[in-house]
């Protein structure tokens, strides 16, 4: 059996595209549709019942394009929304945060545990909680950075002001000695050259990203929903739909894929998302 039918990913912006990278490098036949909800970019100051609503009108959107996976490629709308949409839609619904959270439980040496992150996952607790029920000895300092997604999403991964909000946000970590620190956040992989230097080689760094895809293969393979090629070559397409400027998405997100996003199409969080332009892939 193949199931053709496409992987939905989305997030605030394009910090998600850390996760879709891993997709596309560990499921590289299956299509992929890529929602950025630009236009409402940064979730993580927001309030969590808001950033809720913003996720049903994307899971609905994405359903209606029959997707056969919804993966919420943001850390904020995890905490928010995961487990209400999984009651809620029958589509299955993978977040990150457990992902990253057994992973670190994993890693860490010392059993003291840091988590960067916005403040609304900061707020949620949800890293805290996710790590106490796998190891409830562990240790979990959570410190928010609310200037990091901002930074990213025009373009700033590196220079004199990411470095100084970096050492402001990593000090109380350090100073607890952690050992292991999450990126709590799918934007903050692409700063993480940064983080690393400052943090030093003695502490882990985990992105959720990569943890998250080996789950998503997981989860398809015991539901029988991989799609299988006809060849070789038979890769899976993309599509990108984002709900502002598209051209920019296209800019900025090619430079975080290392690669050209040929198009992105605008998104419509209309009641039947069919009547737009965005394509179908099988």
């Amino acid at each position: 059996m193949s199931d053709p039918r496409p992987i939905g990913v989305f997030d605030s912006g394009v910090g998600g595209l850390t996760v879709l990278a891993e997709i596309h490098d560990r499921l590289p036949y299956e299509h992929t549709i890529y929602f950025g909800d630009t236009a409402r970019v940064p979730y993580g100051v927001r309030d969590l019942a808001e950033v809720r609503w913003f996720a049903y009108e994307i899971i609905r959107y994405l359903v209606s394009l029959n997707v056969k996976m919804v993966v919420i490629a943001c850390n904020t709308a995890t905490a928010a929304a995961l487990m209400t949409a999984q009651r809620s839609f029958d589509v299955p619904i993978i977040g990150v945060i457990e992902p990253g959270a057994r992973a670190a439980v994993l890693e860490t040496r010392r059993r003291r545990v840091g988590v960067l992150a916005t403040p609304a996952t900061v707020e949620s607790g949800a890293y805290a909680k996710a790590i106490s029920y796998l190891d409830a000895g562990i240790e979990v300092y959570e410190q928010a950075a609310p200037e990091f997604v901002p930074l990213i999403e025009r373009g700033i991964t590196s220079g004199p002001e990411l470095e100084a909000a970096a050492r402001r946000y990593l000090a109380p970590l350090q100073e607890r000695g952690v050992d292991v620190v999450i990126l709590g956040c799918t934007h903050y992989p692409l700063i993480s050259e940064t983080i690393n230097r400052i943090l030093g080689p003695k502490v882990r760094l985990i992105s959720s990203a990569g943890q998250t895809a080996l789950e998503v293969g997981r989860v398809l393979s015991r539901r029988g929903y991989l799609r299988r090629p006809r060849h070789a070559d038979d890769r899976g397409s993309s599509v990108y739909v984002c709900t502002a400027d598209p051209e920019e998405f296209a800019a900025l997100g090619g430079r975080f894929l290392d690669e050209e996003i040929e198009a992105v199409l605008p998104a419509s969080l209309d009641p039947d998302p069919r009547s737009s332009d965005a394509p179908l892939l099988y």
